[in-house]
């Protein structure tokens, strides 16, 4: 292989990081596809499967690309990053926190901050030594919600 075609690749793959930053998704993934069928390079994966979790819909094949690109390289936050927005196009939250906490062990960005102020601030559960899932705090805090005493303290008990 000669050295302009992954020189074609890498022009392409820069472009497509260009195109993400003006949140011109589809024209990032056109991009991405180019790149990696002119330079099959694995820790482009994660940004590729992004582009087609989005564009697409396609979760499956995203979530392989995100994953190929981690096992690759493990300590690249931006993998995770582009993880937990696939997840969060998926529809699952939690795992999607998952994805951006490893981010964040690992550097976080602003991108990661800007997308986590979005979720806002869950307030604790009414009584703090049961567990949010139980079905008591979720009871009592939806019954003071909707009363509006909910101000997001805990019963210690």
């Amino acid at each position: 292989m000669g050295t302009k075609i992954p020189s074609i690749a890498q022009i392409k793959f820069d472009q497509a990081q260009e195109e993400l930053g003006r949140n011109d998704v589809l024209a990032a993934l056109v991009s991405m596809e180019i790149a990696t069928r002119c330079w099959d390079n694995p820790p482009w994966y994660s940004c590729l499967g992004y582009c087609i979790a989005s564009q697409r819909g396609h979760i499956i094949r995203a979530l392989e690309l995100c994953r190929s690109a981690i096992e690759h390289d493990p300590e690249n936050q931006i993998h995770y990053l582009y993880l937990g927005k696939v997840y969060l196009i998926a529809g699952e939250k939690g795992e999607a926190l998952k994805a951006f906490k490893q981010c964040m062990n690992l550097g976080g960005s602003l991108e990661l901050e800007q997308i986590l102020e979005s979720f806002g601030v869950r307030n604790s559960p009414v009584i703090s030594f049961l567990s949010r899932d139980n079905l008591l705090n979720k009871f009592l805090g939806i019954l003071l919600y909707r009363f509006n005493l909910r101000l997001g303290r805990s019963i210690n008990v």
